[in-house]
């Protein structure tokens, strides 16, 4: 039995050697046949279609965003600083006080939305139009515009990083916040 297994090891690194296996190779001038990887890249050219080659960045969904926006941040934006591209007067007009006639909608677990989209918003399934609003996040309130997610009732939200830093929330945390509609 013992000769059997032999023979069969020394068959399959013969095949090694020879080329059977292209991913495998044995070292050149080697007396033992000791197979060593390859590095072989795999194809993600645009040609295999849209699977295998997805965008680095997100598109922005300008339906749903108002002109006077902030700019997208720039390409190589990789800090939080560069992908919070909101003036100062964004920001003075967010943390402005709410000029009442506002109603509850509710609470909800609310995540860190796409850091390419900019401005200061709020995706949440609470509203089926685009409309201004606020949320309130441990006794701190921001004026966001309010987005429809298009979730199911209780499916949790999306903020802006802007939003999010006004709010002073942890960006990798999911605060629960309470949500208002003027």
């Amino acid at each position: 039995m013992k000769y059997v297994v032999s023979i069969v090891a020394l068959a399959a690194l013969g095949a090694c050697a020879d080329g059977a296996f292209p991913g495998l190779q044995s070292p050149q001038g080697a007396g033992d046949a000791v197979a060593t990887p390859t590095a072989v890249a795999p194809d993600l050219s645009p040609s295999r279609g849209p699977g295998f080659a997805p965008p680095v960045r997100p598109t922005l969904d300008t339906s749903q965003t108002r002109p006077d926006f902030p700019p997208p941040p720039p390409p190589t934006a990789r800090t939080v600083e560069q992908f919070d591209t909101t003036s100062a007067e964004d920001r003075a007009a967010a943390t402005a006080a709410p000029s009442g006639g506002e109603r509850r909608l509710g609470t909800t677990i609310a995540s860190l939305g796409s850091p390419t989209d900019p401005g200061i918003w709020f995706k949440t399934p609470l509203v089926s139009q685009v409309t201004q609003g606020r949320v309130e996040y441990q006794g701190t309130s921001v004026n966001v515009e309010l987005r429809p997610s298009g979730g199911a009732a209780g499916s949790g939200s999306q903020i802006s990083l802007a939003a999010m830093r006004l709010l002073g929330a942890p960006l990798t945390g999911l605060p629960e916040v309470t949500v208002y509609d003027n």
